[in-house]
């Protein structure tokens, strides 16, 4: 298994930058791909990026591409999502996924962290 909590959130001006932190525990972590997602008010959760197992392939959404870097830490349990030049429509609630097996789908991840806020402020 894997325990996710995520931190690092806030509120920032439009064009800023925030970074988020998820601190994992459990002996499946290098084993598995990690992903961020986030869920906006009254919307769905979605998929934001996701870095492989020892970290040398990610993917991202078309809508943060160019902003957003994902990276992990394999030797310390720890993953993280660079957010520069920020939007207001990037509010959210940000989610760490893990899973044994690479996707962009929700149901696709086992392990959740419970989320941290970001809010852009225009």
């Amino acid at each position: 298994q894997v325990q996710l909590v995520e931190s690092g959130g806030g509120l920032v001006q439009a064009g800023g930058s925030l970074r988020l932190s998820c601190a994992a525990s459990g002996r499946a972590f290098s084993n598995s791909v990690v992903a961020w997602f986030r869920q906006a008010p009254g919307k769905e959760r979605e998929f934001v990026a996701r870095i492989s197992r020892g970290g040398s392939i990610t993917s991202y959404a078309d809508s943060v591409k160019g902003r957003f870097t994902i990276s992990r830490d394999n030797a310390k349990n720890w993953v993280y999502l660079q957010m520069n030049s920020l939007k207001p429509e990037d509010t959210a609630v940000y989610y760490c996924a893990a899973a044994l097996d690479s996707g962009m789908r929700v149901k696709q991840y086992d392990y959740w962290g419970p989320g941290t806020q970001v809010t852009v402020s225009s």
